[in-house]
């Protein structure tokens, strides 16, 4: 069978996308796997051999060969354990390009807007970062109206709700760290429900970063931004 032989993932455990690699896994129930924690402050020689270009987690090895980058990885995934659980990606082409537009979204506005909370210069700065956080998630919550399900992807997890639930421990240590709002019940109720539901699925269950690890790895990230800013 394609999804047989040696597989190890290259992770860490602070990283959204390392979790979200591990979520597609937990869907498709694969198990047998050597997870290899890395440190991403101090690289070593395998993880710059597997990902050479972006020489960042996660990275999946399967019978030797890298897979790098979280999304590619999603969707190899899929594709080689394809017998296994339930799909991943929506199986309607039309489906299939609106998840992914939505997915390029979050890892782009949404992502780029919670980090923005973490590493403001000043106050006036990350104000206006946790506006756009909201006003991303805002977006969200209309995909969620639009589909009128329990999930992104319909009645059970999907695509979609493995790309944006990774993000959600990172707002939520966010949201602790700087005594900020950024998932809003009051304004994206279908959202909050939803990252509620989220974290008690089983592709959610144990692969999630714990918001204290997310803090501390976000404090090295914080403080290395704020060194550049200073020095430009």
């Amino acid at each position: 069978m394609a999804g047989e032989g040696d597989l190890k993932l290259l992770g860490g455990d602070a990283s959204q996308f390392v979790a979200r690699v591990r979520m597609a896994l937990n869907i498709k129930g694969v198990r047998s796997y050597e997870y290899i924690e890395q440190d991403l402050f101090n690289k070593n020689s395998l993880l710059l051999k597997s990902n050479p270009v972006h020489k960042k987690v996660p990275v999946l090895i399967h019978n030797g060969e890298p897979i790098a980058e979280s999304l590619p990885i999603v969707e190899y995934v899929d594709e080689v354990w394809n017998t296994a659980g339930a799909p991943i990606l929506p199986t309607d082409p039309y489906q299939r390009a609106v998840a992914r537009f939505w997915a390029a979204y979050t890892d782009d506005k949404l992502l780029r807007a919670y980090i923005g909370v973490n590493v403001a210069a000043t106050e006036e700065e990350r104000a206006e970062k946790v506006n756009d956080t909201v006003a991303a998630i805002s977006q969200l919550e209309a995909v969620l109206a639009d589909g009128g399900k329990a999930f992104f992807a319909g009645d059970s997890v999907g695509y979609l709700d493995i790309v944006v639930g990774c993000h959600l421990s990172w707002l939520q240590a966010f949201s602790k760290m700087y005594g900020v709002v950024l998932i809003d019940a009051t304004k994206s109720p279908l959202f909050a429900a939803w990252a509620e539901r989220f974290g008690e699925t089983e592709a959610a269950k144990g692969v999630v970063p714990e918001t204290d690890a997310v803090a501390e790895y976000a404090k090295k990230r914080r403080a290395e931004a704020l060194a550049v800013k200073r020095k430009n």
